[in-house]
């Protein structure tokens, strides 16, 4: 590393792990729940992890946070403003801070969401996945289309201005019309983010073990390129791999990612980044996954911290960067990495007599976008 290395922006991922049923394509860290989770110890727990994570603000306030799961609606009002509390007590919030909640359109009440509004929440990312009953079912989803809708009709009316729905597409015997009848339902209901994404097997979920008919690639291909139109027409730019937004409302937490800041995890399974100029190392950081092992008080949360090889910070780097549609500039790569521009200037040029990269910015074109793991193939040491 050279001395470039910056400290980048922060923000603040908080994991809700238990969620009412494992859907069957999930392979996060989720965990069904019977009777009655134990909230109140973990919302305590969650407060004492933060606690242990404050050397790494190095005096920067929060720009994000963002409550995953799992579904972490199932939370009460009253425990996601305690946590807020307590957690601007340890960390200074930025003035304009993104607070998104996500949510199952399986448990919206009105009275429930207006006091997640009042308790500092400001935006909700709400998985729909699709508007079809018969595409909700084969999803193992809880909610249906009638629950779907009025999720999006009740986010309104509790005052949320700013919300994200999350679609699949390239679901069991999806057809083109029915993936753009899903689109533009999800446009009618206005929401200001729309988050699109193509169904894929992962292992250790049940669609692995017992894998679904899916539509052929070529059908994938006619539905992504239709959608994308689609929502440009009906103003949502596309400015990340499977992201499009009305206008400046680009999700601001998903977009430190991308951009390689920093954030710090918490919660049972959570991730974090975190940069220390000082020792000219960043490093990742992981929660344990389990629920039960993260409340053991003994287990003092908890964590493993590793560096991140510098062999490897070009790959971590660009696994990121180049999902955003605009990509970035060799100066954000040296002060988020502490490498020299120099590092990856022959890859570069590779991959743009290639026609994979633009030639003025580090951005996938569209065949660099359709070939991105190819395209990162390129930047392994």
């Amino acid at each position: 590393m050279n001395n470039s290395l910056r400290l980048p922006p922060l923000a603040l991922y908080i994991h809700l792990p238990w969620c009412l049923k494992k859907c069957p394509y999930c392979d996060f860290n989720s965990h069904e729940f019977t009777g009655v989770f134990p909230e109140q110890d973990y919302t305590r727990a969650l407060i004492e992890d933060l606690q242990q994570e404050t050397d790494f603000i190095q005096g920067r306030p929060l720009q994000s946070i963002f409550f995953g799961g799992g579904t972490p609606s199932l939370f009460s009002a009253d425990s996601i403003q305690k946590i807020l509390e307590q957690s601007n007590k340890l960390i200074p919030f930025a003035e304009n801070i993104e607070i998104t909640l996500e949510a199952n359109p399986g448990t919206f009440e009105q009275n429930k969401f207006s006091g997640f509004r009042q308790a500092g929440i400001n935006r909700l990312s709400i998985g729909i996945q699709s508007f079809s009953r018969q595409h909700l079912s084969q999803l193992g989803r809880v909610h249906d289309d009638r629950e779907a809708l009025r999720a999006a009709e009740i986010a309104h009316k509790a005052g949320f201005e700013n919300f994200n729905l999350d679609l699949m597409f390239g679901l069991p015997g999806q057809t083109s019309a029915q993936a753009m009848q899903d689109l533009r339902t999800a446009v009618d209901c206005q929401p200001t983010h729309l988050s699109w994404y193509q169904l894929t097997i992962e292992p250790n979920t049940l669609f692995y073990r017992k894998p679904p008919s899916l539509p052929p690639a070529s059908r994938i291909e006619t539905m992504q390129d239709a959608g994308i139109e689609l929502l440009n027409d009906a103003g949502f730019k596309r400015y990340e791999v499977s992201a499009f937004s009305k206008s400046a409302k680009e999700s601001r937490h998903n977009l430190n990612y991308w951009r390689f800041g920093d954030y710090l995890g918490i919660g049972a399974g959570a991730h974090g980044k975190i940069t220390l100029p000082q020792h000219q190392a960043i490093y990742r950081t992981r929660k344990s996954r389990q629920p039960r092992a993260y409340l053991d008080p003994q287990a003092l949360y908890r964590a493993d911290h590793s560096p991140i090889p510098e062999a490897e910070l070009p790959l971590e780097f660009m696994m990121n960067a180049l999902r955003l549609t605009n990509g970035i500039d060799l100066q954000l790569f040296e002060e988020r990495t502490g490498l020299p521009a120099e590092r990856i200037q022959d890859t570069l040029l590779a991959l743009r007599t290639q026609g994979l990269l633009h030639s003025d910015r580090i951005a996938a074109t569209d065949k660099g976008l359709n070939l991105l793991n190819s395209v990162l193939q390129a930047f392994m040491d």
